[in-house]
């Protein structure tokens, strides 16, 4: 899977670098190890975070600046990480869903970054280009049924828009049938040492509770 950005994009957030993985994985509907870190996660980001001191995060901060430089108001149209950070920091739970995506909303919530989960079974094409949402631009997010993507970052392949920092599509989503994950990891702030850091996490975790093989690991600006 190949992975451009556009000029439009790159116009808007110069500063941006992603890291791409996939791998091959098992999925399981729960995994007892891995929410054993997310509860020790959740009992450290509450000790030592408040819903009003998450936008100080450098990363959660440069991507709300990305979503600005592209037209978007990042408060009404939260980026992932930060939606996780402040579901946990209003004491209420993460959501369980399975151990792919509750892999990746671990990574997401550690590092600040939003990421994209995705069967890549159901990626039409070999590429996938990082551009602006457009006016009217149809697209179904998970969970929240359509959703106004226009001026926001979003991942294009064939058939249109798979997945945003804010929610991925229904058509590329998770399931708990997929062998063929991608994930990619959005760094607006242009750290590579944080996005190598979220890449090897991702990877570990993936190895650790998916039975991961095949891990291939690619950073894109």
């Amino acid at each position: 899977m190949h992975i451009k950005i556009s000029s439009q994009f790159k116009e808007k957030c110069p500063q941006f670098k992603g890291a791409k993985i996939s791998a091959t994985i098992i999925n399981t509907p729960y995994c007892e190890a891995l929410w054993e870190e997310i509860d020790a996660f959740t009992h450290i980001l509450r000790s030592t975070e408040t819903t009003e001191s998450i936008k100080n995060h450098p990363v959660i901060q440069a991507t709300r600046d990305g979503y600005k430089a592209c037209g978007k108001q990042p408060s009404r149209y939260r980026p992932s990480s930060e939606a996780l950070r402040r579901r946990l920091l209003r004491n209420l739970d993460l959501y369980q869903i399975d151990t792919m995506v509750d892999i990746v909303n671990l990574v997401s919530l550690t590092s600040g970054h939003s990421i994209g989960g995705f069967d890549a079974d159901y990626i039409e094409g070999d590429t996938l280009t990082l551009d602006i949402g457009k006016e009217h631009e149809l697209y179904t997010g998970i969970g929240r049924g359509d959703l106004n993507i226009a001026n926001m970052p979003v991942y294009r392949d064939q058939k249109g828009g798979v997945g945003t920092p804010t929610s991925d599509h229904e058509r590329t989503k998770i399931r708990i049938e997929t062998t063929h994950f991608l994930g990619l990891i959005n760094g607006f702030d242009g750290n590579i040492s944080r996005l190598k850091n979220a890449a090897d996490q991702l990877a570990e975790l993936l190895k650790k509770h998916a039975s991961a093989r095949h891990i291939d690991i690619m950073f894109y600006e």
